[in-house]
């Protein structure tokens, strides 16, 4: 994840340079091959070099998918479809690899969550011969790649994540004035801040800048991408967390614990792909988002009230917001 997100500026600019058809097939490959590597791993080492791979495979493979959905759909009747299947694979990927992988680990192996990728991978390479289309030579921007800014936005987000998850480590081996306020994660957290505010420098002289900052003075743009941010720090955990209740203090198994977030992964992919274009040709944007965003947070209230104890129930604690959330889901299309 680390390696994902802090690639994905640098991944947007290769497929505009390179072509989006080409850069999706590279990094379709890149996380084919990390795919059988991470299920083949010798150590934790290896597995971990594996899982950065994959992470430089899907940082080149998610900002080219979706341009190349947009002008694949220009009709807007198919493009708000198009977008709905779009937008569905996010949650509803999540919740699914919960419950595959609960399948993977407890009837198989845990290296089949990754191996489970290569047939996938290897069918996504031959199709995207057959089904993309080859002329996207006439998108292609001129320009050379920031190297410079790309390495200052990696470092920066890098050095911040790695603070973040160390912390508490820090403070558990006596890091001295708690974890936040270590050395270590002080040290981090500044080198992250002088990294960005080098970052933003080099985009303001950059003739070819990775983010061109004029961009953010559109205000529908900047809000969505905040809204954005907010929703994947809500809704990631919120699965997450959900699995380790299960399992931890309800007592389910792998395959158990992936069973019960079933019903969440089925409403969202139909009412995703059935419901959210009719919601965004029915209702502005701007409502259909504060419904959606509504409906997400009674789901986060109601899971607040779940006991830390085996006093709770799948079926009263937990499948209820979960179908909530998944109502919420079709309205976030029109984030995109």
């Amino acid at each position: 994840m680390i390696v994902f997100g802090a690639l994905l500026l640098l991944g947007g600019r290769l497929s505009d340079i390179i072509g989006q058809r080409r850069i999706f097939v590279i990094g379709f490959a890149i996380l084919t091959a990390a795919s059988v590597l991470a299920g083949l791993a010798p150590s934790g080492t290896v597995l971990i070099a594996a899982r950065a791979l994959q992470g430089i495979g899907a940082a080149l493979i998610a900002p080219s998918a979706l341009p190349m959905v947009m002008n694949l759909f220009i009709v807007p009747s198919e493009r708000n479809k198009a977008m709905g299947s779009w937008s569905a694979a996010s949650p509803a990927g999540g919740t699914a690899g919960v419950f595959l992988g609960g399948i993977l680990t407890a009837w198989v192996d845990w290296s089949w969550v990754f191996l489970i990728t290569v047939p996938i991978g290897i069918a996504v390479l031959a199709l995207s011969g057959i089904l993309l289309p080859k002329g996207d030579n006439k998108r292609r921007k001129s320009g050379r790649v920031d190297y410079p800014g790309a390495l200052s936005i990696t470092g920066a987000l890098v050095l911040l994540v790695y603070a973040i998850v160390t912390a508490n480590d820090v403070a558990a081996n006596g890091g001295g004035g708690g974890g936040w306020l270590s050395l270590q994660t002080v040290s981090l957290l500044s080198g992250s801040g002088a990294l960005f505010a080098a970052f933003l420098a080099i985009q303001k002289r950059s003739k070819d800048p990775l983010i061109p900052l004029r961009i953010f003075r559109t205000t529908n743009l900047l809000a969505s991408n905040v809204v954005m941010a907010l929703v994947g720090a809500a809704w990631i955990p919120m699965w997450f967390f959900l699995n380790l209740y299960l399992q931890q203090i309800q007592g389910y198994g792998p395959f158990e614990s992936g069973l019960a977030l079933l019903p969440m992964t089925a409403a969202i992919m139909v009412l995703m792909i059935g419901v959210s274009s009719q919601l965004i040709r029915r209702l502005e944007l701007k409502y259909s988002l504060v419904d959606g965003l509504g409906l997400l947070s009674v789901a986060m209230l109601m899971l607040v009230a779940t006991p830390s104890s085996k006093e709770g129930s799948f079926v009263t604690q937990v499948l209820p917001p979960s179908l909530v959330a998944a109502g919420g889901c079709p309205s976030l299309t029109s984030l995109h």
